[in-house]
């Protein structure tokens, strides 16, 4: 199969391009030649932006085309436009935050989605993310009706993550000292291998099968996180699980001191990480063992640089002060 990857050097989109390269398929790149420019340097790379440089996918033709780098719904509709005489299928890469809320556990498929008092703004907020992704979706299938697969992912985790969002805590754990964790070892989460994304998206690409779907895994949570890194390393720092009102007392930021937690009492986000993902299973999606993914993940963080800074998570001042706090309280 011949495949064009729309992006192809960064987290998803990399994993994706080594998927097909290892399942024997033909890539080809169109980027920037931006991020990781090394990445793929022995397969073919059309240098453009998405924005103005689409003409230079005209007169060829490949199997199929995966978006894993779009967050404009002008963007999306152009690029699908553009391809829908030279494919045959188009997967967009979209994500769960396009659902209006999770107040509602077990979300499928038919949930509503949020929507934008502008659709026109192209301003990517916190808020304006998920709306967009799913106005996203529409346009690529208004191009291309019946031949697009709009794949809503969940928690992407594993290798060349950027974020360093599932990365911190068993990087927490392997550093060896007890560290600040939220609410209890049940708190839930739900998250899949940018590797099982790969291989169900380019298998699903080679049948040609089109829809939405929720992709994400199966119910997990930090406790299991964190215990499956101990395991692997053989003992490690231990998690200090603390309450969310003394989290609140401490100025402790959800999500961004604490990666992957929301506190249980907002209701709009209580059942995140209990997206119903019934629909892609029967149609092939496969989990890796949680194993396999810290481990994974663990061997890629310890190979970046010794000075590298991670973008989530306490700071060692902040942290201490915490744990001092907690055990003065």
């Amino acid at each position: 199969m011949k495949i064009l990857i729309l992006g192809g050097t960064v987290f998803l989109g990399r994993t994706i391009a080594e998927a097909a390269l290892a399942a024997g398929h033909e890539v080809t790149l169109f980027n920037r030649g931006k991020s990781n420019p090394a990445a793929f340097a022995a397969i073919e790379t059309i240098i453009g932006d998405r924005d103005t440089d689409l003409g230079k996918l005209a007169g060829r033709t490949w199997d199929a085309a995966i978006d894993p780098s779009g967050y404009i719904p002008r963007h999306v509709g152009a690029a699908a436009q553009a391809l829908k005489d030279s494919v045959a299928h188009y997967t967009f890469i979209s994500t769960i935050s396009v659902y209006k809320n999770y107040a509602q556990p077990n979300m499928d498929e038919l949930g509503a989605v949020g929507v934008l008092d502008d659709p026109t703004i192209e301003a990517v907020t916190g808020e304006s993310y998920g709306p967009l992704k799913a106005l996203c979706e529409q346009a690529a299938e208004d191009a291309m009706p019946g031949r697009v697969l709009n794949v809503r992912a969940g928690l992407i985790v594993g290798n060349y993550d950027p974020t360093d969002r599932f990365t911190y805590w068993p990087w927490k754990v392997q550093q060896g000292a007890d560290f600040v964790a939220p609410e209890s070892p049940a708190y839930p989460m739900q998250m899949i291998d940018a590797r099982d994304i790969a291989d169900w998206v380019i298998k699903m690409a080679a049948a040609c099968k089109g829809g939405v779907y929720n992709t994400t895994g199966t119910p997990s949570s930090l406790g299991e996180i964190i215990s499956t890194a101990q395991t692997l390393i053989g003992g490690g720092g231990s998690p200090v699980y603390m309450d969310a009102e003394f989290l609140a007392a401490q100025e402790v930021q959800p999500w961004v001191d604490l990666p992957l937690w929301i506190p249980s009492s907002d209701l709009d986000y209580r059942h995140m990480h209990a997206v119903n993902v019934q629909k892609a299973v029967r149609d092939g999606l496969t989990f890796r063992p949680l194993t396999d993914t810290v481990a994974a993940t663990l061997k890629w963080a310890n190979g970046r640089p010794a000075q590298y800074v991670f973008k989530a998570g306490l700071s060692a001042e902040k942290e201490a002060a915490v744990l001092a706090a907690w055990d003065a309280r």
